[in-house]
């Protein structure tokens, strides 16, 4: 039997439930942000997308929403490790009305079979109107 090419859609992305940790499904949640159909209203909701972004490996959305000061030249993910889970502990500024924000989290990943996470407090900031990651404060 002849083999026939399959076009997939060009984002990336799990079916179901967002990463993210909201109710909606991926494709209306932070898949909505990373194909280019909508911009996050604030710096949670970029927070949020980029820890999406994260767990399903989308790393051009990752360097499009770097600020320019703090952009790395290159961006490279582990394949072994994977991003389970997001939790928000705080959040300073960062509104629909704001040019600056920080957004406390802590990321949860396994990596060779064992649980692992990361906490941090990211900066951001808006650029030409868009929030973007600035650092980890």
């Amino acid at each position: 039997m002849a083999k026939r090419n399959v076009r997939r859609s060009a984002a990336p992305g799990p079916v179901g439930p967002c990463p993210c940790g909201s109710a909606e499904a991926y494709e209306d949640c932070c898949g909505a942000l990373h194909q280019g159909r909508s911009v996050a209203a604030t710096a949670e909701a970029l927070m949020r997308s980029r820890f999406s972004a994260y767990a399903v490996s989308d790393t051009a959305y990752l360097l499009r929403t770097w600020h320019t000061s703090t952009l790395p030249p290159r961006l490279t993910l582990d394949p072994g490790q994977r991003w389970t889970r997001l939790e928000i502990l705080d959040t300073e500024r960062g509104g629909m009305f704001d040019t600056v924000g920080v957004v406390e989290f802590r990321a949860h990943y396994r990596q060779a079979g064992r649980p692992g996470d990361v906490r941090e407090r990211s900066r951001f900031a808006r650029q030409d109107g868009q929030w973007v990651y600035l650092d980890a404060a």
